[in-house]
């Protein structure tokens, strides 16, 4: 471009040419005044404006500052020619901050070439506005800009820049982003083709994914998937490959993705996930590495994963190896991977149940605290403190005490804190933590806080025991030579209240204790010097034998300028010398009262030390305590309450028990006593459920299919003209398989394809699919997925399907399953005198559901018995022949199987009316729950009732 601009080319070389300074002002100063005229006279065509914008670019990275060519910029932008564009953009990144006038200007301009079918002008725009990113521009552009990261016709280059874009503007302003509606579209770009666009889109889950969790809970499963194919299938080209590690950038992301989420409850998931862990862990232990690049993605990529381990399950033989591995780490000669892996040893210690492999490198992490490198010295201080607890505190704290009389000045405030908050926690004895203190304040000095002094004064006011030890302890501290201001406050509200206790022993008498106190005043601040007054005014009413010294100290304080000093020592020699009036020196000096419980201080002022980064760590440095106590602020943040579970019965009643006498031959078995169930119009019982099925696809013929594959093990689920599903199902006892077909109607491949399951009440059934799905349905092929399922309990709200996928545009389908409670049963042949023994046995309400409705007939006016036979059948129930006296009624038996709940019995009548077009359907059962979850099954089919 400067070659083809002469007269930039010249420009520069004048400047470069210029031997002093007052040359090069006056070399720009000509050039500026020139580019006024000639932009003040117009008349410029494109080419002439892309050169005096580009000089005064060059001017601006010069360092001079610049007045003019802002509106000639803004022209540039809209131009047809590349070039020209390009420098116009180039100026208002430069040359504009985010809230200047002239960017109001460009918006619609910027617009213009997002929507422009050009990639180059896509870019050229992104740059702009990830650039410049103000407020402004974010309301006004964001929507376009994830319009063209979703857009099917968008390509590669331009996706990654879109994301980035996003990431940008939700960085600078969150509020202007609607992260929670944009979610499903965003997380299905994870499963696009090209690594690079997964990368960047990567990027941006992770930073939406920290602040709204919920929303793209979607993106932990395509995680898995996608670390599946790159560590397990070798899903990757060349290109993506750093020193033959398959996208090392990506991995980390997604490792660190799913620390983001509570471990996954589907079995699936777990073992694909376990599976891609164990395969980093070996790889990176049996790999032999020759070269520092290849070495830091491995160790990149292993530690990542070792976090995910920890976050997952501490106690399992991933983690374990872990450890292993990290003693390794440790020793190490490259300083990354010793400070990579003190990291994640801490991490392990904040989560772990048990510190013995880490507790076996104790002496290489107390060594590391020496190590040349500060930043390594920052961890191993770090880990040192999360693995502190009552077995090693002494051993762990008197090291601390020890590096820090040697430790750098910007690590001892930090160290000081986490010396007082070990002691305080882990202390085995209460005279172990006063030395240790008064140690600690001894030598760290100005790096010790209010804190940390007021800290020792509550628990010693607090603990009657230790006071006449912390006075002496105190006092022998205090007759050193040297004695740091915070340890004369220490002594001064010690003594004063507590130095009584001491008076009558040899070397502690009350003068001793004046003497030593005093002689470190003169080198106190004020404020400090106000609180000896205030001990000594509390001496004066314990220790008489002084009190003609303490008097001349306040008379000497009387005439100092400072006006607190003056007050007290005024009021203080003025109530010393009340005559014959002890009883209100007295009540006055009363000792001080035990403080009330509050949290330590301490504590909160280091949490303000360790602030998160825009990747939010998922756990804090402390024990495992400190991040329970994490978790559950969180969780009360979140809403979510942390006290108490709903109690479940397990006792059966008296009449529930005789009746099970009764029903013994029957193998009916009572499960906990269950809510009334009401008719049709009942609730899920969850926020959950509602939410669920509020968006579950609705319709008649949706309706139709779902309400005969309840009676029947395949059929179709779903169909429309892009895709077909299908299913096939088996039950055996409590236990079933359902395989779903996905079928692709049309020529063009389902991309982003993802399959999830919704349940409801998780803890009565459980559905998980076999294997991941796939993310692509090939055209006018099919795929099958096999789920697995497990009835727990009685359950009445059937599991959601929630299928999404791009086709042209971005599709979502939530569809019931045909997982129904009857699902679950198995036929029972009864006789005649069985069945009404039990019937009569079970009694009426609220043990019994019924309900009448119309019924349908057949097409010679007469009830189609055949029918009522095949879906009571297909209900899994047994239908019993010449029970009932009126050949036209029908009776069944069954029983449900449940893994926690047992087995439950339950008894069917239905009695249809010819003439009043009426069908009456009685179940009885031992459950409340369960026979009212048969009675809708049941109707539905048998009638004409719009199905619910």
């Amino acid at each position: 471009m400067a070659s083809s601009m002469r007269g930039l080319t010249q420009f520069i070389a004048d400047i470069r040419g210029a031997r002093v300074r007052e040359l090069e002002e006056k070399r720009i100063n000509k050039e500026m005044a020139n580019i006024r005229k000639k932009f003040k006279d117009g008349g410029l065509d494109g080419y002439q404006k892309k050169k005096y914008v580009a000089k005064i670019i060059f001017t601006y990275i010069l360092g001079y500052k610049v007045d003019v060519g802002h509106m000639e910029a803004v022209n540039l932008i809209s131009s047809n020619k590349y070039s020209e564009k390009q420098i116009g953009y180039l100026a208002v990144t430069l040359l504009m901050h985010e809230n200047s006038d002239f960017l109001r200007l460009v918006v619609n301009s910027i617009r213009k070439d997002l929507h422009d079918n050009n990639e180059i002008s896509n870019c050229l725009a992104l740059h702009a506005i990830a650039n410049v990113g103000g407020s402004e521009m974010a309301e006004a552009l964001a929507e376009d800009v994830h319009r063209l990261l979703i857009s099917p016709t968008s390509g590669n280059f331009v996706k990654k820049k879109a994301a980035l874009t996003l990431l940008r503007l939700y960085r600078k302003h969150p509020d202007v982003i609607p992260a929670a509606e944009w979610a499903l579209r965003i997380v299905s770009i994870m499963d696009d083709n090209d690594l690079g666009v997964v990368v960047s889109v990567t990027s941006l889950v992770l930073a939406l994914a920290q602040d709204h969790r919920d929303a793209y809970t979607l993106c932990y499963q395509k995680a898995v998937d996608r670390l599946s194919k790159l560590v397990l299938e070798n899903e990757y080209t060349a290109t993506y490959t750093y020193y033959k590690v398959p996208s090392p950038w990506l991995q980390v992301k997604l490792l660190r993705l799913l620390q983001y989420y509570p471990p996954s409850d589907d079995p699936t998931i777990r073992e694909v996930l376990n599976q891609v862990l164990q395969a980093i862990m070996e790889g990176a232990s049996n790999e032999n590495i020759k070269n520092v690049q290849h070495s830091n993605a491995v160790n990149a990529i292993l530690f990542e994963a070792i976090s995910l381990a920890i976050h997952i399950d501490t106690n399992s033989p991933l983690v374990a190896t872990a450890a292993n591995l990290l003693a390794r780490f440790i020793l190490s000669r490259e300083t990354n991977v010793r400070y990579l892996g003190l990291d994640t040893m801490a991490h392990l210690a904040a989560r772990a149940d048990s510190l013995g492999p880490i507790k076996r490198q104790q002496k290489t992490i107390i060594m590391s605290l020496r190590d040349k490198d500060i930043s390594v010295r920052r961890r191993a201080l770090d880990l040192l403190y999360s693995m502190c607890d009552v077995d090693n505190a002494e051993a762990v704290v008197g090291e601390l005490l020890r590096y820090l009389r040697v430790a750098d000045y910007a690590l001892r405030e930090e160290l000081v804190l986490k010396i007082a908050i070990s002691t305080e926690k882990f202390a085995t004895s209460y005279k172990w933590y006063v030395d240790t203190i008064l140690q600690l304040i001894s030598t760290a000095g100005d790096h010790v806080g209010d804190e940390v002094w007021y800290r020792v004064v509550q628990i010693t006011t607090n603990t009657e025991e230790l006071q006449e030890y912390a006075a002496k302890a105190v006092f022998e501290h205090l007759k050193s030579p040297t004695a740091h201001e915070s340890l004369v406050k220490v002594a001064g509200y010690i003594l004063g209240e507590y130095g009584h206790l001491i008076a009558n022993d040899p070397g502690y008498s009350p003068y001793e204790q004046f003497v030593a106190l005093h002689t470190k005043s003169q080198y106190c601040s004020a404020p400090t010097r106000a609180l000896l007054l205030s001990t000594y005014i509390k001496w004066v009413n314990v220790f008489p034998e002084i009190k003609s010294h303490l008097i001349a100290v306040f008379d000497r304080y009387r005439h100092v300028l400072d006006a607190e000093l003056q007050q007290r020592a005024c009021e203080y020699f003025a109530l010393s010398n009340r005559p014959d009036d002890d009883e209100l020196l007295q009540n006055i000096c009363e000792e001080m009262p035990p403080f009330p419980p509050r949290e330590s201080a301490l504590l909160n002022r280091l949490n303000r030390k360790h602030g998160d980064t825009e990747d939010k760590r998922t756990w804090v440095v402390g024990g495992k305590d400190a991040n329970l106590d994490r978790e559950a602020i969180e969780r009360q943040k979140a809403g979510v309450e942390t006290n108490g579970t709903p109690a479940n019965g397990t006792a059966a009643t008296n009449g529930q028990s005789e009746i099970m006498s009764a029903l013994a031959g029957l193998d009916l078995s009572t499960p906990s006593p269950g809510p009334a169930v009401p008719d049709k119009e009942k609730k899920p019982e969850t926020a959950q459920a509602t939410q669920v099925t509020e968006s579950v696809l609705q319709g008649p013929q949706i309706a139709r299919w779902f309400d005969k594959l309840c009676h029947s093990s395949e059929g179709i689920l779903y169909e429309d003209l892009q895709i077909q599903m299908g299913i096939k199902s088996e039950y055996h006892g409590h236990m079933g398989r359902f395989a779903i077909y996905f079928g692709n109607k049309i020529t063009a491949p389902l991309t982003s394809f993802t399959a999830t399951l919704k349940v409801a009440d998780s803890d009565a059934l459980s559905v998980s699919f076999a294997k991941i799905p796939p993310n692509t349905v090939q055209p006018r092929a099919q795929t099958q997925q096999l789920l697995h399922v497990e009835c727990k309990k009685a359950f009445t709200t059937p599991p959601i399907l929630i299928v999404s996928f791009i086709a042209g545009s971005y599709q979502s389908l939530a569809i019931r399953l045909p997982i129904i409670l009857t699902k679950f049963f198995e036929p029972v042949k009864l006789g005649q005198q069985d069945f009404f023994e039990r019937w009569k046995l079970i009694g009426g309400p609220p043990r019994e559901a019924q309900r009448i409705f119309p019924v349908a007939l057949d097409s010679a006016g007469h009830i189609d018995i055949a029918k009522n036979k095949k879906v009571v059948a297909g209900h899994r129930f047994g239908v019993l022949d010449d029970i009932d006296p009126n050949p036209v009624n029908l009776v069944a038996a069954g029983v449900l199987h449940t893994s926690e709940a047992g087995k439950v019995g339950c008894l069917v009548r239905v009695e249809p009316n010819r003439e009043a077009k009426l069908c009456r359907l009685t179940v009885r059962s031992t459950s409340e729950e369960v026979a009212g979850e048969v009675l809708l099954r049941l109707r539905e089919p048998l009638g004409i009732e719009p199905a619910s």
